[in-house]
């Protein structure tokens, strides 16, 4: 079973058990954090896609830690001007274990039908 959650302007396909990378979450490291925007459900052989989002399906994660991804050069040039600016920059991240992906308990199925019958 995986589900497909969207979570600071991003998608991410997340399945039991995965750890995911997301951009600077404002959670404390060991707290759960949930998520609501569900986009597509799948189990198996069943589908279930969102309009935008699936309803009453919740992702549950575990904050692991918080740091900064590996260090980028930005570095703008243009030729014969004399211009050169030269910036680094690292990405801040939360590392979140996926412990869950919870769906609704199913409701049981009235039978009206059967009722009737019995009444007959």
């Amino acid at each position: 079973m995986y589900a497909v959650i969207e979570s600071c302007g991003k998608q991410y396909k997340v399945v039991e058990g995965d750890v995911v990378f997301f951009e600077k979450l404002d959670v404390e490291e060991g707290k759960k954090v949930t998520f609501d925007n569900v986009v597509l459900v799948a189990d198996g052989e069943k589908v279930e896609i969102g309009t935008p989002y699936v309803q009453d399906i919740k992702v549950e994660g575990k904050v692991l830690a918080h740091g900064k991804a590996k260090k980028i050069i930005v570095f703008k040039y243009k030729a014969k001007k004399n211009y050169k600016r030269k910036q680094g920059h690292r990405q801040p991240y939360t590392k979140v274990e996926i412990t869950a992906i919870k769906k609704p308990a199913a409701k049981k199925a009235t039978t009206k039908t059967a009722e009737a019958k019995v009444e007959e």
